[in-house]
């Protein structure tokens, strides 16, 4: 996997891994923070709900940090285009429903990614 890839690829595992850290353990700290727009008694209600979107969050970080890790290069490549592919769609979901930003955070960094995979 070229050195392009490998780095797009790092950053978006850790953005994920920030974000498992974010919904699981931070979600009434930062949540109000981050989505401002939302009520802020929302928080502990969703609590729950905010812990799980995270552990999935850490199911796409571990996808990209396998992809990372997995000796056949054709291999490789086709476990990351897969997570990545699972990345923009989840961005794309979030865009549509939560807030515009999440596209530029995650759909265009996994585009991107997934554009230095193919031409790698």
């Amino acid at each position: 996997m070229a050195t392009l890839a490998t780095v797009l690829i790092a950053l978006i595992a850790a953005l994920h891994l920030y974000i498992l850290w974010f919904e699981m353990f931070a979600w009434e700290r930062k949540g109000p923070r981050i989505f401002a727009n939302f009520p802020k008694d929302l928080f502990p209600k969703t609590k729950a709900m905010a812990a799980n979107q995270g552990l999935y969050n850490g199911f796409l970080a571990a996808g990209l940090i396998w992809a990372l890790v997995i000796g056949d290069p054709t291999w490789s490549n086709n476990v990351a285009l897969f997570f990545l592919a699972c990345v923009a769609v989840a961005g794309i979901y979030g865009y549509m429903t939560v807030s515009k930003r999440i596209l530029y955070v995650q759909t265009i960094p996994a585009a991107l990614a997934i554009l230095a995979v193919l031409l790698s």
